[in-house]
């Protein structure tokens, strides 16, 4: 009766732990956030002719739009991310909602301090 006890016992605090686990891990974004526009360390400006933009994976990038102004901290892969992060997305998924007017694409870059050479 006691081996029966303590095997379920053990079963459940496996399958607690494997969620906790998965839950710590989870990012809010596999693409990046909005963060403050204090935080950028550097600006692209998008006007109506601009289609692209390169990043940097982890990188804050401050994007001012004709009197608007955001800022993004692009996401990345690395050891600790489990999510997969795309590295080619529409801006407006992480833009405030108004803002952009027309499709903005975002390549974002490996981090060079996550690549092994």
């Amino acid at each position: 009766m006691k081996r029966k006890l303590i095997a379920l016992t053990v079963i459940a605090m496996t399958l607690g732990f494997l969620n906790l686990s998965a839950s710590a891990f989870t990012p809010g974004s596999p693409m990046g956030e909005v963060v403050p526009l204090s935080g950028a360390m550097r600006t692209i400006p998008i006007d109506a002719k601009t289609k692209y933009v390169n990043v940097t994976a982890h990188e804050t990038v401050r994007f001012v739009v004709n009197d608007n102004a955001f800022a993004i901290t692009f996401s990345g892969s690395s050891a600790t991310t489990f999510a997969f992060v795309p590295s080619v997305f529409d801006l407006a998924q992480l833009a405030p909602a108004g803002v952009l007017d027309h499709k903005v694409t975002v390549y974002v870059a490996p981090d060079p301090l996550y690549i092994s050479g």
